[in-house]
């Protein structure tokens, strides 16, 4: 099992910029890809980005692409998301994921049922 604690939410104005964290321990070693989700109220948990333990490539769901980056420390077992530009439409409650089993498949990718473990969540709430 993996666990997963995120930080660095907050309330930011539109055009700001975060960036959260995920400390991830226990069975880090097996874990194959690391992603990030968000869910607003009343909308169903939505894929931001992932990145695979093997060679680091990455992906993103279209509406944050260029906007955000997600990179991890492997020395520090900690994935980031930083947020630039920010939107009041990316205001949302966002979640670490950790997925043991590789696999290239987005579809997959962007399943949160595709995932092993998660944190509980940290808020970012973006101001007009």
């Amino acid at each position: 099992q993996v666990q997963l604690v995120e930080s660095g939410g907050g309330l930011v104005h539109a055009g700001d910029s975060l960036r959260l964290s995920c400390a991830a321990s226990g069975r880090t070693f097996s874990t194959n890809v690391l992603a990030w989700f968000r869910q607003a109220p009343g909308n169903e948990r939505e894929f931001v980005a992932a990145i695979m333990r093997q060679d680091s490539s990455t992906y993103y769901r279209d509406a944050v692409k260029g906007r955000f980056t997600i990179s991890r420390d492997d020395a520090k077992n900690t994935v980031y998301l930083q947020m630039n530009s920010l939107k009041p439409e990316d205001t949302a409650v966002y979640y670490c994921a950790a997925r043991l089993a590789a696999t290239r498949a987005f579809g997959l990718i962007r399943t949160s049922r595709a995932y092993d473990s998660w944190g509980q969540g940290t808020q970012v709430t973006v101001s007009s």
